[in-house]
């Protein structure tokens, strides 16, 4: 193979294209902006990761860019699309007057849609969910609606008009990975809409596996922000989206229960 071809062949261009309403990602990781240690490692993470969508959390941040300690003063809106999010809200009114407050301050007429029903699991409230779904998807909101795992929350909530569905891979920070692999996938075959698996992702293996079940994208933050070193994991993180997306558009070889010879056994020399 000639190093012209090598260099061809990459993630990117195996890969069909990661489209979200209007617009076209060539990464299939967003990242999140919180609990980093400094804004510098934050800065370096995110480069890292190769990520182009990250999130904000509106209620949470200082939306004064002009702050060199703030967390919006170190990304560039050129070169990021910036993804605000209702963090931190338990009710559809909170969610909605957050989201309304991001458009505001210019940063995008998107929104990640989070609405916390329990405070120790931090499971969604789905009716508070859709509800508020509804009315930004009517104000003109791109939606993308974080939820649980359950198929028919997810098709209602594309019913509702949310750019994308995003369902848990496990509780937000808990690091455990993909619990359900088949309601994912069932999700997956339901709906017409990006399916962004978000929350739950803690380390690379987790990443590649979730992304084998055929979704569209992974979003993560603590992974990132709580490794020992979160610039080495972004990397990894970037590289395990890659790795899990090409092996689910490959086809993975049928499980078998006995061993099969990896050499063809007709023709051999006696």
């Amino acid at each position: 193979m000639s190093s012209q071809m090598v260099e061809k062949i990459d993630a990117v261009s195996l890969d069909s294209s990661f489209v979200i309403a209007d617009r076209t990602f060539r990464s299939r990781l967003i990242v999140g902006t919180g609990k980093y240690r400094t804004n510098d490692e934050m800065v370096r993470a995110i480069e890292a990761s190769g990520a182009e969508m990250v999130t904000v959390a509106v209620r949470r941040v200082d939306l004064d860019r002009s702050k060199e300690e703030g967390i919006l003063h170190h990304l560039d809106p050129e070169r990021y699309f910036l993804l605000p999010n209702t963090a931190g809200c338990y009710t559809a009114e909170d969610a909605i007057r957050y989201a309304r407050l991001g458009r505001a301050t210019g940063m995008s007429d998107w929104v990640k849609l989070e609405v916390i029903g329990d405070e120790r699991t931090l499971l969604p409230d789905v009716a508070a969910t859709l509800d508020a779904a509804k009315v930004l998807v009517a104000e003109g909101f791109q939606v993308l609606a974080y939820t649980n795992e359950d198929v028919i929350t997810a098709l209602r909530l594309e019913d509702v008009g949310c750019a994308a569905v995003m369902p848990l891979a496990s509780p937000i920070g808990s690091g455990l990975g993909l619990v359900n692999p088949y309601f994912i996938r069932e999700i997956k075959t339901r709906l017409s809409c990006p399916v962004i698996v978000d929350a739950g992702v803690g380390t690379a293996s987790d990443a590649a596996l979730t992304m084998e079940q055929g979704v569209d994208g992974i979003l993560m933050n603590t992974a990132l922000a709580e490794a020992k070193d979160p610039i080495r994991m972004s990397l990894a993180m970037r590289l395990g989206v890659q790795a899990g997306r090409l092996a689910f558009l490959a086809g993975r070889m049928p499980r078998r229960e006995v061993a099969v010879p990896s050499s063809p056994v007709t023709g051999m020399i006696d």
